[in-house]
């Protein structure tokens, strides 16, 4: 288990985990889960330079993980220099790659504690509280895109040939921004950020079964990761919970809980995360008339 978050408005318990899976031979995730950034990255472009993207942006946040909180404003100047910084890497460095990103900083607005969430791409953020998960980023994807459009359903959506493909990245030909959210932090609250290696096996229903019956965060995370290699492991997964042990409001009276509640190559792998502008080189015609009408 991972120490906890001291100081700032939100006491936290952290566990992580991450795995290449069974079918590739590097691991292309990255992930932060210190002081006030839990973040997770799922590079892609092939070999190693998704490993490169991915890394070159979680290396860019930890000077900031360790400020005791976070505020917007950090955060978007945080994200322009990770996007500088993998726009700037060089040839045969994973000049050309791109990653996702997805998270949460722990912030403060007028004396109360907040989450502060963030995410460009498909890796996901969730939150769990009173036995209920909920996912709180939106995925940046074309079958996300046509969910929202009632052209598929959810489940549709899951099991699509091409559920991989992006439509938001850092870097890899992308300029989307990310989205932002605050939202209000409870003691009690347990947020799972985690690559799409993830929820590409586990259902939602899985993943809140594993998150209510392991109430230590560290059990928590490598649980889920062992249980999406059991299901297949297909990809790179990543998991990383943080648990609110407490939190101040303005008043400045904390509330403390008890434990949670009850406790490869572009274009052909359907299980390698690519970017939207790789599209026309995917044999599905539907969609790739969605993303040129986009």
């Amino acid at each position: 288990m991972m120490p906890h978050s001291q100081g700032g408005s939100i006491q936290v318990r952290v566990g992580a985990a991450t795995d290449a899976g069974r079918r590739r031979p590097n691991n292309e995730d990255a992930f932060l889960a210190q002081g006030s950034l839990y973040l997770v990255a799922d590079g892609m472009g092939g070999h190693a330079a998704g490993e490169i993207a991915s890394a070159t942006v979680i290396e860019a946040f930890t000077a900031l993980a360790a400020q005791t909180s976070v505020t917007l404003d950090e955060l978007r100047a945080t994200v322009a220099v990770a996007i500088g910084r993998v726009l700037a890497l060089p040839e045969g460095a994973g000049a050309g790659a791109g990653t996702t990103l997805s998270g949460v900083a722990l912030a403060e607005l007028d004396g109360n504690a907040y989450w502060l969430l963030l995410n460009l791409g498909d890796s996901r953020t969730y939150r769990m509280a009173g036995g209920v998960l909920e996912q709180i980023s939106v995925d940046h994807s074309v079958v996300q895109e046509l969910v929202e459009t009632g052209e598929l359903t959810p489940a549709e959506a899951a099991g699509h040939q091409q559920r991989n493909v992006i439509t938001r990245a850092i870097g890899a030909g992308s300029t989307g921004e990310p989205d932002y959210w605050f939202l209000p932090a409870a003691a009690g609250d347990r947020i799972l950020v985690c690559s799409d290696g993830l929820t590409g096996e586990l259902d939602d229903e899985h993943i809140r079964a594993i998150m209510t019956a392991e109430t230590e965060p560290q059990n928590a995370a490598t649980r889920l990761v062992h249980e999406a290699l059991l299901h297949g492991g297909r990809d790179n997964v990543t998991a990383v919970i943080v648990d609110a042990l407490s939190t101040i409001d303005a008043s400045s009276d904390e509330t403390t809980p008890g434990l949670p509640a009850e406790a490869a190559d572009v274009g052909v792998d359907f299980d390698d995360t690519i970017p939207r502008s790789q599209l026309t080189a995917l044999a599905d015609p539907a969609l790739a008339a969605h993303a040129e009408a986009r």
